[in-house]
């Protein structure tokens, strides 16, 4: 057995059989080499976002401020026909204070896959335009970023002749209402059969009755994530598409970011989902700035932040994920684990061989920690603790492991 420990103070510090490979829910990779220079050096996250929208309202253009990558971009219905992947790194300014306090060599922050999908059409449910492409790529994501042009601009065709965001809201809304009800009515007599062929078996009764339950939301017209009556979990074998959570970003004129009425009539279209508001050819001005030409540029406009920083912290917090924090002197790092991880899987994401042989867990909140000034201080307050297996991670916390293997 190897005794060891990993998280502040960086990479492990004892013998470890693997050392030098970094492993991520139960898979070894060797950290990547080949990111070009000044790019921040993180892993894919496994879960990922399906940026979608209509053809020519501004899809292409954020995913490529998001990313700072070259998909094409081009004002042309299904410009963008195979999906595009981007990983985005989720602003946290804890990482620079740990960075400084530890003497860090580098940054690496927690990060979102966003994929930019071939723009919809009405009648897609059904196959037109690129129907069947988009909803397979949609199948594929976690959550649903619906991009709407909120902006006007005669020399941008749009693909209805004019500017109608709740319409456009309704377009996306209907066609994956109606291919969710052609998944569920291909779905049910099957359904139908093993629960009659299994009249003992629980899981199969409360399979067809929550099926047809969401037959029922979906035909009165609404999507299922928000619905409370219908147990979305139990659906989850048959791919449908309106039980994934929304993220809706307005695309609008430059002018019209600080229009407060113009926002909270968008906002209500949407309510209670999350609605983010930016101007997508500035969001990819900014992406091409360095960060102190950036937040003039920012400040000029009257804004505090980036709408892509705004979208990459929502976008994680709509997956249900959240952060804990190494640090050390060769890197300050978020790692990436679900809300209401334990201890041992928050170290499995280091390396599967810290959850097989978890012991213990160093904790120290990051507020208490910066208030503190450093780890010998925290430790002096009282406010390290040692965590075993049944801990349950909060965001944040700033932790070491110590394992066998």
């Amino acid at each position: 057995m190897l005794p060891g420990s990993a998280g502040i103070g960086g990479e492990p510090r004892a013998p470890v059989r693997k050392a030098g490979w970094i492993g991520y829910v139960g898979v070894c990779r060797r950290p990547r080499t080949d990111r070009p220079p000044g790019r921040i050096d993180s892993d894919v996250v496994s879960l990922s976002i399906g940026i979608v929208g209509l053809p020519n309202v501004g899809k292409s253009t954020l995913f490529n401020a998001l990313t700072k990558n070259d998909a094409l971009a081009a004002n042309y219905p299904f410009a963008t026909i195979e999906p595009n992947v981007g990983v985005v790194g989720v602003p946290d300014a804890r990482l620079g204070a740990l960075a400084e306090m530890f003497g860090s060599a580098k940054v690496l922050p927690a990060t979102v896959d966003f994929v930019d999908i071939a723009g919809i059409v009405r009648g897609a449910s059904t196959g037109e335009g690129l129907g069947n492409k988009f909803l397979a790529n949609i199948r594929e994501s976690d959550a649903i970023c619906q991009v709407i042009r909120a902006f006007e601009d005669a020399d941008v065709t749009h693909v209805d002749g004019d500017v109608e965001p709740s319409r456009d809201i309704e377009t996306i809304n209907t066609e994956l209402i109606l291919a969710d009800l052609q998944t569920l009515e291909k779905a049910l007599p099957r359904l139908e059969k093993d629960a009659k062929r299994n009249a003992k078996d629980k899981d199969a009764q409360e399979l067809l009755r929550a099926a047809g339950q969401a037959q029922d939301i979906l035909d009165s017209g609404r999507s299922l994530y928000a619905a409370e009556s219908v147990d979305t979990d139990r659906l989850r074998e048959l791919s449908l598409l309106t039980v994934k959570p929304f993220i809706y970003v307005f695309n609008l004129d430059s002018g019209d970011l600080d229009n407060e009425a113009l926002r909270a009539k968008l906002q209500e279209l949407v309510a209670p989902a999350e609605a983010i508001f930016l101007d997508a050819k500035i969001e990819a001005e900014l992406a091409e700035l360095d960060e102190e030409e950036a937040q003039e540029l920012l400040e000029s406009m009257g804004q505090q932040e980036a709408g892509l920083a705004q979208l990459a912290r929502v976008g994680f917090a709509t997956l249900g994920l959240q952060t804990y924090l190494t640090a050390g002197p060769k890197e300050a790092r978020a790692w990436t684990i679900r809300k209401g991880a334990t201890a041992p899987e928050a170290a499995g994401v280091i390396h599967t061989d810290f959850q097989r042989g978890f012991i213990k867990a160093e904790v120290v909140s990051y507020d208490d920690l910066v208030a503190a000034g450093d780890m010998q201080a925290a430790r002096a307050a009282g406010k390290v603790r040692m965590e075993g297996k049944d801990y349950v991670m909060a965001d944040g916390d700033v932790v070491e492991f110590r394992f066998n293997v």
